[in-house]
């Protein structure tokens, strides 16, 4: 795997994020941001999110476009690429500031979306006791061995004011240090408890709640162990997340599935670069 860093000092997320923060991204395992996206953003996407659960689409759905049929109603709605289906999230998780600040965080000079996502936890009040909306602790990278880097980047918008109260973020300080965990795809297992017993072994479990005020950003490392617990609150915890990746980044040539490798035909070969309209590049955004 490449962890081949450069470092930039040209982007205008300076005014965003400074040395400091990015020494505290490669320390901590994550970085939040200010508030990056204003109240009327944050409404056209909660509206987005109410189109896109009740399947209004901008564009045509394929096979990865449908959204997850839930056995429960309490149970996590996940959407990934859901920018082919709405222009609103799609233009979020294709903002060049996400990826200038990106660009930094990774220490690389270009930035590509790896994929994104739309997530729904629904509320289930404060007298609810079902773990069906947890978020088990997992890897983003347990999911993405068909890149050949670990040196991805995600940043998780919250769409209203998030806390532990209503199901929000929380990430284990430090464990991107741990590399990679083999098996750690466990975003679907509910058992928190159960999914620290098997990870904590492999350093001091800090868990620190990400506490965010709608508009902010969290920019997590892709081996950064993270989860949720349940949303008991009555209103549903809103979020769109923006995977990136070095824009240089190559298959691995992985037997792990992941959808994004169709994208490279029918016969995807190790070094084969991920780039193309499914992968578009955020930083610098390409002009004329």
């Amino acid at each position: 795997m490449r962890t081949d860093k450069i470092d930039i000092c040209d982007a205008p997320s300076e005014s965003y994020l400074s040395a400091l923060g990015v020494h505290e991204y490669w320390e901590r395992g994550y970085w939040v941001s200010p508030k990056l996206f204003d109240d009327e953003q944050i409404e056209r996407l909660r509206a987005a999110h109410e189109r896109l659960w009740r399947g209004d689409f901008d564009g045509p759905a394929s096979q990865y476009g449908q959204p997850k049929v839930l056995e429960s109603a309490l149970q996590v709605r996940q959407q990934c690429n859901a920018f082919w289906l709405n222009t609103e999230i799609g233009a979020a998780v294709q903002s060049p500031l996400l990826g200038a600040i990106a660009a930094r965080l990774m220490r690389v000079p270009r930035v590509r979306l790896w994929h994104d996502q739309a997530i729904y936890k629904p509320g289930q009040g404060s007298d609810g006791t079902s773990s069906a909306g947890n978020v088990g602790w997992h890897q983003d990278y347990g999911y993405w061995q068909a890149s050949d880097t670990t040196n991805l980047c995600t940043a998780w918008v919250a769409l209203q004011d998030t806390d532990l109260g209503n199901g929000g973020m929380r990430t284990i300080v430090g464990s991107h240090r741990w590399g990679f965990i083999p098996g750690s795809d466990t975003f679907w297992e509910q058992d928190l408890d159960g999914l620290r017993e098997r990870y904590q072994a492999k350093g001091e479990w800090l868990d620190e709640p990400c506490v965010l005020r709608a508009g902010q950003v969290t920019f997590h490392h892709a081996l950064t162990l993270h989860g949720s617990g349940p949303n008991l609150s009555n209103a549903p915890r809103l979020s769109v997340v923006a995977h990136m990746m070095p824009a240089d980044t190559r298959f691995s040539g992985s037997a792990q599935w992941h959808p994004n490798v169709v994208f490279l035909g029918p016969n995807p070969r190790a070094g084969q670069p991920f780039e193309g309209p499914c992968f578009p590049e955020l930083w610098p955004r390409a002009t004329g």
